[in-house]
Order: C-alpha cells, then structure tokens, then sequence
C-alpha cells in the first residue's frame, strides 16, 4: 500500500462554487515568478486569512475503486503528503463497481497530520507529529501501531505546511522560479519550479487567469521496483470560512496506471480545537 502525508495544499470547502470571470480566449501575461505567487496568493484568500489558520478539519469520501483494500490519502501536500486514493497497482480490465470510503483528515500548525479512513467498520489510522509517523492498519489485520518507514518518514518530511508551497515562501526558505507556460487540459498555465530548503524541487502549475494551482507534482510512487512520477490535480474551488478560497476536489494520476484516485471534500472547519494528543503516538 502506497502512502504518503497528505499535501495540504489541497485545501477544500463547503461553499460557493467560484466562477473565473477573466477571459480565459487572452494570452497569459507576461509576469515573473514573484508576481505570478503574488496573484495566486490574493486568489487564494490572502495573506493574512492564511495567517489567521493554525488548523483545518476536512472531511469527505475517497473513491476507492473496488472494496478489497483501501490506500491511505496524500497529506496535499499537503504538497499538496497530495494526499492519495486506490490501491495505486491495480489494473483490472472489467469496470469495477466505485465504492465511497468516509474520510477525516485533521492538520495543524508544525506540520501535524491526522488522516482517519472508514472501511468495513474498521478505521485505519496514518499519523505525522512534524517529527515522527506512525499508522493502523486494521483492514489488513494489524491493529498494532506501526512507525513509518523510512521512505515514508521522508515522504512526509518533504511535504509543505497546511498552507501549501507558495504561500510565504520566502519565509519557509524556498526559491520559486518560472520554468515557462503550458497547457493543461484546456487551462492556459504558468509552470513554477518550488525549491525548498532542503533542496527538493516540486513544480506547480498556475492557472493563468484565475492564478488558482491547477496541479502539482506528487511524490513518486514505486511500483514493481520502480518510481513512478505522480500528478495531483485541484479542481472546484470554492469560497471557506475565514476568507479562504480552496479546491473541493483534487484527483491523482500515477504514471503507467489507468485508475486515478479522487477526493472530494465535502465539509470543512478552520481553526477547529485539535489537541495536540491527536497527533501522539498511543499505545494499543
């Protein structure tokens, strides 16, 4: 099973669906790396109604292909940890009938994220305290607590905050950069290359009129031995308490897989009361 910490960077709201006014038949604008963040930034709700969030509770259903065994959600990341849906290896050829998995994932400030996944009446349990990970994994009989592994432990290290990779970027000590324009789908988009500190480098892709991220680079996933590269795409943004403007749905694509994984947000709560035991390791 394929995990990683949920990308906060999909953030996503019960509200208004937003409709871009701009006229999307003009050329995208000649603007820099700095004036492209700053655009997204405004679109997004603000400086200052991010620096108003210290936690956010999401929940929702994942789709989750058939029911034999679910995948834990990227963080999305939390860059975008992305967060993210089906067992990323299969590959049936018949249709398979789409199962809705209820889903909880809880963030706050230091990095902490708590994803909950209902299935069978059981709930599995993936866990970051900023530091240290761990999870439950009751469907497939081990209902003990388990520590990441290192992949993992280095996975979720690398995702951004719950505010995602450009809001105060500067501050979390990242380089943005300009690689050029590209289309996806039918969107007009600016592609911006996101270095962080510890050097990792992650693109993101601007729509170039509503200046709302389109997609992001996953982490890769190995299957068969192999990394795969892995895209998430944000779409339905709508209005969120606090002033916050956030996709209600973003989809994962592994290369050289044909199921992708999807998410769809269906409530959310800014700043709600999450006690940091949330985020302790317990003993079962």
């Amino acid at each position: 099973m394929h995990r990683r910490s949920l990308a906060l960077c999909m953030f996503i709201a019960a509200g208004t669906l937003l409709a871009v006014a701009a006229d999307k038949s003009q050329p995208p604008a000649k603007l820099s790396a700095s004036e492209i963040v700053e655009k997204n930034v405004a679109a997004r709700g603000g400086l200052t109604a991010w620096h108003n969030v210290q936690a956010i509770s999401l929940s929702g259903k994942m789709d989750a292909g058939s029911a034999s065994r679910p995948t834990l959600p990227d963080r999305g990341r939390k860059r975008g940890r992305a967060l993210t849906a089906t067992t990323a290896s299969a590959t049936a050829q018949k249709p398979v009938e789409q199962v809705q998995l209820p889903l909880l994932i809880e963030m706050k400030r230091g990095h902490k994220s708590r994803v909950e996944l209902q299935f069978k009446g059981q709930t599995a349990i993936q866990v970051f305290d900023g530091t240290h990970g761990w999870k439950v994994r009751p469907y497939l009989n081990r209902k003990e607590v388990e520590p990441y592994t290192p992949e993992e432990m280095k996975s979720a290290s690398a995702q951004a905050e719950l505010d995602g990779l450009l809001i105060d970027y500067q501050a979390k000590g990242s380089k943005v950069e300009l690689v050029g324009s590209e289309k996806v789908g039918d969107r007009d988009t600016y592609k911006l290359a996101v270095t962080t500190r510890d050097g990792n480098v992650q693109h993101v892709w601007v729509d170039a009129h509503s200046y709302l991220e389109v997609k992001i680079d996953g982490i890769p996933r190995r299957l068969d031995g192999k990394y795969h590269p892995v895209e998430i795409y944000y779409d339905e943004y709508r209005s969120a308490p606090g002033g916050l403007v956030i996709p209600y749905v973003y989809e994962t694509r592994v290369e050289g897989v044909k199921q992708t994984e999807k998410i769809q947000i269906e409530s959310v709560l800014v700043n709600p009361k999450l006690d940091d035991a949330l985020f302790t390791k317990p003993t079962l």
